[in-house]
């Protein structure tokens, strides 16, 4: 019987290399190696396959865990918002110390940047020339008096003689006209007298207001020209005036809130190197038109100053009442976000799918944002883990608490437009 081949001799056979004369033969296996090697290797293809083929399951990826986020409703406390000005101290009365007669400077009696009281001597001008200017105006004033006394007897006696039939009339009114024109003459030098006594009193010059006078430009030993020569310059700095300008859109939001009526604002300044709001005053005007350069409208506030610490030139942040006390809303600043050109707050519903909420910040409080409008006290607002949250996504609601301010005063100015500054109202 002839030997048939079976396929794995076949492929065995076909695969062996030829040779040469000069080549050694081949190693060959054994039949029954060939056989068991080409089995082998069917079975490790066939496993291979099998694992290729998912003979392991490959996993399915896992959905990610729920976040945990924090939430808490809205703190609700009554406010006072301010808005803010920047502006210079200036004095109360400003005014230029200048004599008003002409002469020598005797003396001065005060030292140069003393506190003045309004009436206390600061300056002396030789009085001789004026004591003597009024000495013959009381003397020229006698003699008036004496023409006088005579005329007015002539004419007694001759109204007297006029029902005799013992004088004219035309004498009797001559002499009526004297007796009148004496007393003219009398009236006149009088004023003169008022006048010279004037002259005296102005050798002496005293200062006009209560106030904090500069230093002397003249000494004593010149010579001063009435109403020319500047002596020194005298300040009033109690009260002190704080002048600033707001722009045209504050201007027009007091102007809607108060419906065009005169009110008195309260203001609080602080100064540069002072972190709260130390003075306060109010508001006593309102220039009567907007600058049409700069579109601010000038104001100007009142503030006490008794110990005479302010001074003019000083520059001062103020902020200035917006209205009452109003009820606002507080969340942490970080709860809310920016979402393109408006600000949103992240809220939970009852199924714990988060919402957006479009809402207008106002000013800090103690470091919480107000909120005016988009917010309900009853909302559930994330106060940590916002990061992790995503409008329309489901999140793992813990409650938390918002901690009310530690401080009434407002933190450092606001970034968002339009949001000035607030502090807790003071019941």
């Amino acid at each position: 019987m002839t030997h048939q081949p079976n396929r794995f001799e076949a492929v065995t056979e076909v695969a062996a290399p030829t040779l040469d004369d000069n080549d050694a033969p081949p190693r060959r296996f054994p039949r029954r190696a060939q056989l068991g090697l080409a089995a082998l290797l069917l079975l490790a293809t066939a496993g291979t396959g099998i694992y290729l083929a998912g003979g392991r399951p490959a996993q399915a990826d896992a959905p990610p865990p729920i976040p945990d986020v924090t939430v808490s409703a809205p703190l609700q406390r009554a406010i006072t918002e301010w808005d803010d000005y920047t502006g210079r101290f200036e004095a109360s009365q400003a005014i230029d110390i200048r004599p008003r007669v002409s002469g020598q400077l005797v003396s001065v009696h005060v030292r140069d940047g003393d506190v003045v009281r309004k009436g206390q001597l600061l300056y002396t001008i030789d009085q001789r020339p004026f004591q003597a200017a009024l000495a013959e105006a009381r003397a020229r004033a006698a003699a008036a008096e004496t023409q006088v006394a005579l005329a007015r007897s002539e004419y007694a006696r001759a109204a007297r003689l006029l029902s005799d039939e013992a004088i004219s009339r035309e004498e009797v009114d001559a002499l009526r006209a004297a007796a009148k024109s004496g007393e003219a003459a009398v009236a006149a030098a009088q004023a003169a007298v008022r006048s010279r006594q004037l002259d005296l009193e102005f050798t002496q010059i005293r200062a006009p207001a209560t106030g904090r006078i500069s230093d002397r430009r003249v000494d004593v030993g010149n010579l001063v020209s009435a109403n020319d020569t500047l002596l020194t310059t005298l300040l009033a700095l109690d009260p002190i005036y704080f002048s600033f300008d707001g722009s045209e859109a504050l201007y027009l939001k007091a102007q809607r809130r108060d419906g065009g009526a005169a009110t008195t604002q309260q203001v609080e300044i602080r100064l540069q190197d002072e972190s709260g709001y130390n003075w306060r005053g109010k508001v006593d005007f309102t220039d009567n038109a907007i600058d049409p350069g700069s579109g601010t409208m000038r104001g100007r506030a009142v503030i006490a100053n008794p110990d005479y610490f302010l001074v003019p030139g000083l520059f001062g942040n103020m902020r200035l009442t917006s209205g009452g006390s109003v009820q606002a809303l507080l969340v942490p600043d970080a709860a809310v976000r920016t979402d393109q050109a408006r600000k949103v707050v992240f809220v939970v519903g009852a199924d714990g799918i988060v919402a957006a909420r479009a809402v207008e910040p106002g000013p800090m409080v103690g470091g919480l944002r107000s909120i005016r409008n988009g917010l309900k006290p009853e909302d559930r607002v994330i106060i940590k883990g916002v990061q992790f949250a995503m409008p329309g996504g489901k999140v793992n609601p813990r409650p938390g608490r918002i901690d009310p301010p530690a401080q009434l005063a407002a933190a450092a100015p606001a970034q968002i437009p339009n949001a000035s500054q607030a502090t807790l109202a003071v019941n």
